[in-house]
């Protein structure tokens, strides 16, 4: 079976779906989101395809989307789509201090 964007079709509408419902994303147009996760789809599915040979995932992510393709007993991987939570009010932590020099 060949893997394209295209066989992810019915997940990527679940998504844009829950996306336009449920979250609110201030970087993203649900446009933006459509284009992101087939970009993110098709990154998915050539580390899948060149995973090792030990390895059951092919994985893509950006700040707000993950996409995990995952090898079954069948020719098609399950495709998972999440959301990356986060708050614009989380405080970022620190960074480390610098050195001193002298």
């Amino acid at each position: 079976m060949e893997l394209t964007v295209d066989t992810f079709r019915a997940e990527i509408a679940a998504a844009l779906k829950a996306f336009e419902r449920y979250i609110v994303c201030l970087d993203k147009t649900p446009d933006q989101c459509e284009a992101s996760l087939q970009s993110l789809i098709d990154k998915a599915i050539k580390a899948y395809l060149n995973r090792g040979p030990n390895f059951r995932h092919g994985i893509a992510l950006d700040q707000q989307v993950t996409v995990i393709l995952s090898q079954t007993d069948g020719p098609r991987p399950l495709c998972g789509i999440y959301f990356n939570l986060s708050s614009p009010y989380h405080k970022k932590s620190p960074g480390r201090p610098a050195k001193a020099t002298g």
